[in-house]
């Protein structure tokens, strides 16, 4: 029966390994605002992601050089009118304008210009995100000649629209005087409603962040499978916890900043780093595994960061605060769930002096294996 449970998690472990061969469900955003004539609309893709709305022998390698994107530009061009459905009264309203740019960092931005849509109830939809991987998510805020939030929301392919209200276009002069104004309290009573459902969807955007973040989970794995006692777990987790949880916090907040071409190689090479001590270790616990482990969570929370920045959270006003914690929040309840799980299993399999001998050092083998892939993918082959 012990052997069952070997097989079993050496299978789970080089399954979620192969993972790092799928693709990233990735994150996209859309912001909108409402002018006096028209709603002006533009979404942002990453390049990976920008691609899978092409079809298969029209795409590119995952990087948009300007060749790339003047020989794909009437097919995108033919996509940016349909990114975006808005229906105002049961009726839908037709783009004035729409186009499509390679912006920096290879990413392509869609500009949609619809003519402002009567005061009332509107419904706005993006279709599209059901030819994106699944588990792809796009942050949605639309804001009023206030600034205010009107609608805010992550969209996926399974809820890819939000209903909001808009409120009579204002006369000339009229935008400066609305947060003292009744139709600024309106505004205000809106974008409060909208925090709900903004909450949840941050918290299970950091559950599933974590859970499909292939290489987060690898170095938490084998931290924790040398783990011998409670209290070297609590230290491990924690410290783990901390560190990433300041980091995320100082570079979404901006005040301090590394590049993902130095972030993700950086966290790659950690998870070589743990694999291959746990093997030199031959399966014991690392004294000061502790420190290690904090270090490495400070690059670590960079990567978590980059997803709160990718949608823009903070950015032209925006509040802070909720996304980071909430998000962070998520993050943490999803490591105490793959915990809670692969933790009974380790202790148990730990009793048995040939996983000691072979299965640690199997095991950390292939985390390390993984890694390595990782590093070579974003340095030598990027």
């Amino acid at each position: 029966m012990k052997g069952w449970r070997f097989l079993l998690l050496w299978v789970g472990v080089l399954g979620g390994a192969l993972g790092l061969w799928a693709h990233d469900p990735g994150l996209s955003t859309a912001q909108g605002v409402l002018k006096a004539a028209t709603l002006e609309i533009v979404l942002g893709f990453a390049p990976t992601d920008a691609e899978q709305l092409l079809p298969p022998e029209s795409r590119v390698s995952g990087k948009w050089t300007q060749a790339e994107f003047v020989a794909t530009q009437p097919l995108l061009a033919g996509l940016a009118p349909e990114m975006v459905e808005l229906k105002a009264g049961g009726t839908t309203v037709t783009p004035r304008e729409a186009s499509v740019q390679l912006a920096s960092g290879d990413a392509l931005n869609f500009f949609l210009v619809f003519p402002r849509p009567a005061a009332g109830p509107v419904t706005l939809r993006v279709p599209k995100l059901g030819a994106l991987p699944p588990g792809h998510r796009e942050f949605l805020i639309i804001t009023d000649e206030a600034g205010m939030s009107v609608a805010k929301k992550l969209l996926s392919a399974k809820e890819d629209g939000v209903e909001f209200i808009v409120g009579a276009a204002p006369a000339p002069g009229e935008a400066a005087k609305l947060p003292g104004g009744t139709k600024g309290n309106q505004t205000a009573q809106r974008e409060e409603a909208e925090d709900a459902p903004t909450f949840w969807g941050f918290l299970r955007l950091g559950v599933e962040h974590i859970w499909t973040g292939y290489d987060h989970l690898l170095f938490l794995f084998a931290l924790l499978v040398v783990c011998r006692t409670f209290k070297s777990i609590v230290a491990i987790i924690s410290c783990f916890t901390l560190a990433h949880s300041l980091t995320l916090a100082l570079a979404t907040l901006d005040v301090v900043n590394l590049p993902s071409r130095f972030v993700e190689p950086a966290i790659a090479a950690s998870i070589v780093f743990v694999g291959l001590e746990n093997i030199w270790r031959r399966g014991e616990e690392p004294k000061g595994r502790w420190a290690l482990t904090f270090g490495f969570g400070l690059i670590h929370g960079f990567g978590f960061a980059s997803v709160l920045k990718d949608l823009g959270v903070g950015q032209g006003g925006q509040g802070l605060a909720m996304p980071l914690f909430t998000f962070n929040a998520g993050v943490e309840l999803g490591q105490i769930a793959i915990a809670a799980i692969v933790l009974p299993i380790v202790w148990r399999l730990r009793k048995n002096e040939k996983f000691l001998q072979r299965g640690v050092p199997a095991l950390s083998a292939v985390v390390a294996l993984a890694g390595l892939y990782w590093l070579l993918e974003r340095t030598v082959f990027a």
